[in-house]
């Protein structure tokens, strides 16, 4: 297999695995309750919520291909773009943590803006949070499977020649 596509398939399925254990944590710490209509949820984006959470195991099939495919989408992409903006290559754990809020501004203003789910309200201390578990579950991650696979190396402190 192609090396590139190594390290995007196996970064893919790491950071998509996270996340969705992730979801499923923070919304047990929210609600006490597991839950076990997300799938069904997240399959809403294409069959609307009334279809999708009538449930079955085919539609919490569909919602696990949408949330692989968002996660191989923001794995791939980062790939993709980082040998091309230097930037990226100023520290992977801040860049990491701001791809992860990139990740998330995405997902919740576009992507389910094309999509028949309810509208939700912003509010700023659940994005924080959600902005910190993709940073740390998703972005960093990426980030750092991508510093690796492109052999980006950051000068520790004191060790600049002089």
């Amino acid at each position: 297999m192609n090396r590139f596509f190594k390290a995007v398939i196996i970064t893919w399925l790491f950071v998509g695995t996270n996340d969705l254990v992730a979801a499923y944590i923070s919304q047990w710490i929210k609600t006490g309750k597991f839950a076990d209509k997300m799938l069904f949820y997240i399959a809403g984006g294409i069959l609307g919520l009334d279809t999708s959470m009538q449930g079955g195991n085919w539609i919490a099939f569909l919602g696990l291909c949408i949330h692989y495919s968002i996660a191989f989408c923001a794995t791939l992409f980062f790939f993709r773009i980082f040998p091309k903006i230097k930037f990226l290559s100023f520290d992977k754990y801040v860049i990491g943590m701001l791809y992860g809020i990139v990740v998330n501004l995405v997902v919740a203003q576009v992507i389910r803006w094309f999509t028949p789910l309810p509208a939700s309200s912003f509010v700023l201390s659940n994005a924080i949070i959600a902005w910190l578990i993709l940073g740390v579950v998703l972005g960093i991650p990426i980030a750092y499977n991508s510093y690796k696979y492109y052999g980006v190396q950051i000068p520790k402190p004191g060790s600049e020649r002089t």
